[in-house]
């Protein structure tokens, strides 16, 4: 054999598709199967070498040591600053670089991986997601666009090479920890189209991300590990690019197909379906690759893959490699990244501008910016502390808030606020650990207990309890707390209860503590001795200084992180408490809230004179803040989120219809405490002359926006113009608004600039149930200029021209159960494992009611429906009209989830159920609530039916279904094509 240098695929003349060809075919069957595990192996016999997927990249190198921490994705998502994202992730994959060719791996074999793990494209649906950190913004087009932005820094510009390949995540439908792996969001094709798909579209389809990750959860039932939609919607957008996706497993979740989540029956089976599914690399089992192979080689042999669905995801992985340079190291242009890149100067640089770009001024009475050399005291619990989440990087260095007012104003005095106590045993008299705790809580009574003279926490992690852990950033945090109060005693004993183990502190015989008690009655009780009154000291800071900065907010890794979301969005009962306290005494406060995700902060907004946000902006937070508080910066984040009231009940945290349920800015109908969008400005900008190059584009057509800005305030600034678009007189339940475009402007005081957006019709499209694909429907539109959601600056209408949309085709073709246009009591499901969505009731004993809206029903003489029916009970479908039945059909036990059957009816016979049919149609229009006709049903018989008409459709039992058509012939079996 020749030399591995001289074989074709290492020829850089060749086209990549060759060298790949003829590298594939030099790999034996097994070397080839060895690399659908995260950890493919080296094979010396060519000269590859070990090859690992996944580095994570969110806001910075993370997990690989000290690096540059940028703003959490959520901060940069507040910045509305693509240019800027896009610099933070060339900053970011530029460090990876340097990991790569200069640090050794933390863990495995073989280099750090260039395929980078990043961005996370999930919209922000529910603020209460454990994850929020991780996601830009609430809106898909925004977070489509920074998404691209970061891809486009971390691959870098060259036409031929990769600096980092990014991985999109979390496809799809991903918003909630609580039971990730076994919870499926129900998503509509209206929601799947115009929200969760939307944010990922328009990010493949630019070409600039190489891969994508496939979710924890499932979707209608099924686990997206094995969804249809990889093939038929990811895959289908990179077409075009010239490039194919790598599609990566999260981690462990080949094997939750069959444990947790029962979906598949073995474990051979599961890979194999995820194989075929499009998922090219298994991360399962950590660096075990004989447990994920040895399951994909039993696939192989049971015949349920073949050669070529191993080849396929082989093939994949090895055009990635080559467009990162492996076999070229001679032309890579990265190449030469020395490691003194990580935590540069320009990184720091970058850092602190991130960091400040990324603060929301949200309400200012006049308190700020401070001026002058005041007196200002820095409270609370994150006034001194800059805290990592699970997915940063390792900090070089921490400007706290206090630190870098500090740095500008000399004398700043710091008080957390916090109780400092002592736990004395009741057993021994002994001391917990022998010294002094502050106590933190992080909300839901959850505390940490941070020693008084080291810093250290408290931890449960090696049994005995022990003072040892600096930083709290473990997978399964051991330093989180519950002090219950002991019923049965005075009011200063406490029970010490660990937060992970559930379980109490006792004291063994030797005196030893540990969580070693099961029950409140076998464990220690401590005398609980308050040492320092943390808020009466800091209403003392208060009272001595003139400005009070109170820092609040959340620690990323406790109540709310991956694996748990919030339980609301209420601060902390104790930092609430000491905000009250603070201002009482000094009116002069401004809270600052340092979180992944909004708070309900209703009082702070009522009663204090100025509120700011920031997310956890890493290393140069402080400095970030300062420049903004003192006025060397003016406050340029807007909110990429909504933050909503305290009083406004969220839906519930499972119900991914944004549409019905009233999710984020664009349904949620009560006002918000601040809007998406929403931030305030050191001055003050003026709009106006609002022209559109045309008021009645094509459907198909564009229109040209112009909008003159002026900075009419005293000093410079920067303002996020905001365009947003409504339907007015929908046919369908229509966004309140909708983003369609944005731009960063700064300008100098007394500046004005003219600014043009190209707006293109298809932005006002909505996706048409009736014809399963995007119609800009003719009428008409308002376009909005806004500096936020709920804050319209300038208005103008539009009007689309051509032909009405036709009504919706029931005869003759087939209607998936899924495209209706409303519902109630019902819950989607899979039609098989594979493919298609059917439709079932919520609750069983209450009918499930479908909405199929405007239908033909000229020449419906049957229907037929596609059911299927395990046998749990008896179960019915029904047809009616708004004043009639139309048929009623007994669905039969099939035997089986999947297996399917067709019923058929003849609407002549609807007739002889008249009084059962209009019994159930009273119960369904009850279940409907909301589900009501667009307007009066034409007068029609039975039999022969004709004309336009509202459908519902209603299923009374255990049952699903995934299809149904109106027939022009007596009960006709067959199911037309679509």
């Amino acid at each position: 054999m020749s030399a591995p240098e001289r074989l074709p695929f290492r020829d850089p003349d060749l086209p990549l598709d060759k060298r790949v060809d003829d590298l594939l075919g030099r790999l034996s069957p097994d070397e080839r199967l060895a690399m659908l595990h995260q950890y493919a192996p080296a094979v010396p016999r060519l000269g590859l070498a070990a090859f690992r997927t996944g580095s994570e990249v969110l806001h910075g190198v993370a997990w690989l040591g000290v690096a540059t921490v940028f703003p959490q994705a959520v901060g940069l998502g507040a910045t509305w600053d693509e240019d800027l994202v896009r610099a933070v992730a060339e900053a970011t994959s530029v460090e990876l670089r340097a990991f790569h060719y200069h640090h050794p791996p933390v863990v495995g074999s073989g280099a750090t991986s260039l395929q980078a793990w990043a961005p996370v494209l999930n919209p922000l649906r529910d603020p209460r997601w454990g994850r929020n950190e991780e996601g830009y913004s609430e809106d898909p087009l925004h977070t489509a666009r920074l998404g691209e932005a970061y891809c486009r820094g971390l691959a870098g510009d060259d036409p031929r090479f990769l600096r980092a390949a990014p991985v999109l995540k979390h496809f799809l439908a991903y918003n909630n920890e609580d039971d990730r792996c076994t919870t499926s969001s129900g998503v509509r094709p209206r929601v799947l189209h115009e929200y969760d798909l939307a944010a990922f579209r328009p990010v493949v389809a630019s070409g600039a991300a190489t891969g994508a990750m496939a979710a924890y959860n499932l979707v209608n039932g099924r686990p997206c590990h094995v969804s249809p939609l990889i093939a038929d919607e990811l895959r289908r957008w990179a077409e075009p690019t010239g490039h194919e996706l790598f599609v990566v497993s999260d981690a462990e979740a080949p094997s939750n197909l069959v444990d947790p989540e029962h979906y598949f029956d073995d474990h051979a089976e599961a890979h194999a379906a995820a194989l075929k599914a499009g998922i090219d690399s298994f991360t399962d089992h950590g660096e075990d690759s004989a447990t994920p192979v040895g399951r994909l080689r039993e696939a192989l042999e049971r015949g349920l893959i073949d050669q070529s669905d191993v080849d396929r995801a082989v093939r994949r992985q090895l055009a990635l490699r080559f467009r990162l340079g492996e076999f070229d190291p001679g032309l890579d242009p990265y190449a030469g990244i020395v490691p003194e890149v990580v935590d540069c100067p320009e990184h720091r640089a970058l850092a602190a501008r991130a960091a400040t770009e990324s603060v929301v001024l949200l309400k200012n009475d006049g308190l700020l910016p401070l001026s002058g050399s005041p007196r200002v005291a820095v409270l609370g619990p994150l006034a001194d502390a800059l805290h990592e989440d699970w997915y940063s990087g390792t900090m070089p260095y921490r400007v706290t808030v206090a630190e870098g007012l500090r740095e500008r104003l000399g004398d700043v005095v710091c008080v957390e606020g916090v109780d400092r106590i002592a736990l004395r045993c009741r057993t021994s008299g002994d001391l917990l650990g022998g010294t002094a705790f502050d106590v933190v809580e992080w909300g839901d009574d959850v505390v940490t207990l941070r020693c008084a003279e080291t810093g250290r926490h408290l931890t449960a992690e090696d049994g005995p309890l022990a003072v040892a852990q600096d930083v709290i950033k473990t997978w399964e945090v051991h330093e989180t707390f519950r002090l219950e109060v002991d019923p049965a005693a005075d009011g200063d004993t406490v029970l010490l209860r660990g937060v992970h183990s559930g379980r109490y502190a006792a004291v063994d015989p030797d005196g030893r503590v540990a969580l070693t008690a099961e029950t409140p009655e076998t464990a220690e009780r401590w005398h609980r001795e308050l040492l320092l009154d943390g808020v009466g000291e800091a209403r003392a800071a208060a009272a001595a200084a003139d400005v009070a900065i109170v820092v609040l907010g959340n620690h990323p890794l406790i109540n709310g992180r991956e694996t748990q979301d919030r339980t609301g969005t209420a601060l902390p009962e104790s930092q609430e408490a000491l905000l009250r306290a603070v201002a009482a005494v000094r009116p002069e406060t401004a809270l600052v809230v340092m979180s992944a995700y909004p708070y309900a902060v209703d009082w702070a907004d009522e009663h204090l004179p100025a509120v700011l946000w920031t997310s956890h902006g890493g290393q140069e937070t402080g400095r970030a803040l300062a420049a903004v508080l003192l006025g060397d910066a003016d406050p340029s984040g807007r909110l990429p989120q909504t933050w909503y009231r305290g009083d406004d009940e969220l839906p519930d945290p499972l119900d991914y219809d944004v549409v019905k349920a009233g999710w984020t800015y664009q349904y949620h109908r009560a006002a918000p405490l601040y809007a998406f969008g929403h931030g305030l400005s050191y001055t003050n900008f003026a709009y106006s002359d609002l022209r559109l190059s045309t008021s009645e584009p094509a459907a198909a057509g564009a229109v040209e926006v112009a909008v003159t800005l002026t900075n009419a305030g005293p000093r410079s600034g920067t303002e996020v113009v905001q365009l947003y678009v409504r339907a007015l007189k929908a046919r369908y339940e229509a966004p309140i608004l909708r983003l369609a475009d944005f731009r960063k402007v700064s300008l100098a005081a007394g500046e004005r600039r003219t600014l043009v957006f190209r707006l293109p019709a298809e932005r006002l499209a909505h996706w048409d149930v009736a014809t399963g694909g995007f119609t800009v429907d003719p009428g008409e539109y308002e376009v909005v200029v806004a500096r936020s959601a709920r804050e319209a600056v300038l208005t103008a209408p539009l009007t689309v021209t051509g032909p009405a949309p036709t009504p919706r085709a029931l005869v003759g073709r087939e209607t998936r159960a899924v495209d209706f246009d409303d519902y109630a009591n019902t819950t989607l499901t899979d039609a098989t494992r594979t493919t298609g969505d059917a439709v079932t009731p919520t609750d069983p004993t209450r009918p499930a009611t479908l909405l199929y809206r405007a239908a033909d029903l000229t020449g419906a003489v049957g229907v037929a429906a596609r059911v299927a029916n395990e046998g749990t009970g008896a179960a019915r479908l029904e047809f009616h009209l708004a004043d009639r039945p139309l048929a009623v059909v007994e669905v039969p036990v099939t035997g089986g989830r999947y297996a399917w059957t067709t019923v058929v009816a003849d609407l002549a016979e609807a007739a002889g159920v008249a009084g059962v049919a209009r019994v159930a149609e009273a119960g369904a229009a009850e279940a409907a609530g909301s589900v009501e006709p667009a307007g009066a049903a034409e007068s029609a018989g039975v039999a022969g039916v004709v004309g336009v008409h509202d459908v519902w459709v209603t299923l009374h039992g255990d049952f699903r279904l995934s299809s149904f058509h109106f027939t022009e012939t007596i009960a006709e079996q067959a199911f037309p094509s679509c």
